[in-house]
């Protein structure tokens, strides 16, 4: 397994790539090369090419959720790589068009766009890309501390909703040193995606957590994850994008907590 970020709102000392508040990881696992989130602007591609990262080579895209910061990046790679060639898989709610106010912050294309520029898959059980790789579709609620809270307002029915982020999603990697969570952004809470993706795994072994914690205070819900966290035993944590520093500062008290940014390299 290799993951790299691309996108990120950091970057890492001495390396000379482009931050912006938004995400996107490539992932090389069984001969697949997976973009995981797109970033917000064409910083993927300049990035991407930087690293040595040939897009052109990808086999697939998978969206975590539906939010501009992670999905707008794709209106770029759609006019620098042949995305037919590309699978891409998200919820069946990624593409709905999601508001906050009066801005537009969902993707840039509707889902009959993606049928016709590409092989899309909506799935919102778990999908397997192969034997060790997994988009775990829609993510249960398994803890009363990381009940969903809306956030803006989506397209559904033909009306408009409060938005509770039901898209949301991750990837889960089975590795030689045990399961690796890559969750973007964590709006369904960084534990029920963990706990899931042991359960679809048949894992209880977690090398690792990379992505967004989707923590910005240190309330209840963050003593509540972090004491989950240090229960599952997780070998290493990787916070980034959303995840506010006091966050990440009070973290490493309790658990190994590394320092992410664009050009961080792992490799299991």
């Amino acid at each position: 397994m290799l993951v790299k970020i691309v996108v990120d709102n950091n970057t890492l000392v001495d390396q000379f790539y482009k931050g912006e508040p938004a995400a996107s990881f490539y992932i090389e696992i069984d001969d697949l090369r997976i973009l995981f989130d797109t970033g917000f602007s064409d910083i993927v591609l300049s990035n991407a090419e930087k690293m040595g990262i040939d897009l052109t080579k990808l086999t697939h895209i998978v969206l975590s959720h539906g939010h501009n910061d992670h999905t707008n990046g794709l209106k770029y790679l759609d006019e620098a790589i042949d995305l037919s060639k590309v699978t891409i898989i998200s919820h069946t709610g990624c593409f709905h068009p999601k508001k906050a106010g009066n801005q537009n912050i969902g993707a840039p294309f509707t889902e009959d766009e993606l049928f016709e520029k590409t092989e899309y898959i909506p799935s919102d059980t778990p999908y397997f890309l192969s034997d060790h790789c997994v988009f775990l579709g829609e993510i249960p609620e398994k803890h009363s501390f990381e009940q969903r809270s809306p956030f803006g307002k989506v397209m559904r029915e033909g009306e408009w909703q409060d938005d509770y982020l039901i898209d949301d999603s991750a990837i889960a990697l089975k590795t030689s040193k045990g399961l690796f969570l890559i969750s973007s952004c964590s709006h369904s809470g960084i534990c029920n995606a963990l706990d899931y993706a042991k359960e679809v795994c048949k894992e209880d072994h977690v090398a690792g957590v990379l992505g967004g914690f989707h923590l910005l205070d240190v309330g209840e819900r963050f003593v509540q994850t972090v004491n989950h966290l240090e229960s599952c035993q997780v070998d290493q944590i990787y916070p980034c994008h959303c995840i506010s520093l006091l966050a990440k500062a009070k973290m490493m008290d309790k658990l190994p907590v590394h320092e992410v940014g664009v050009g961080l390299t792992i490799e299991i």
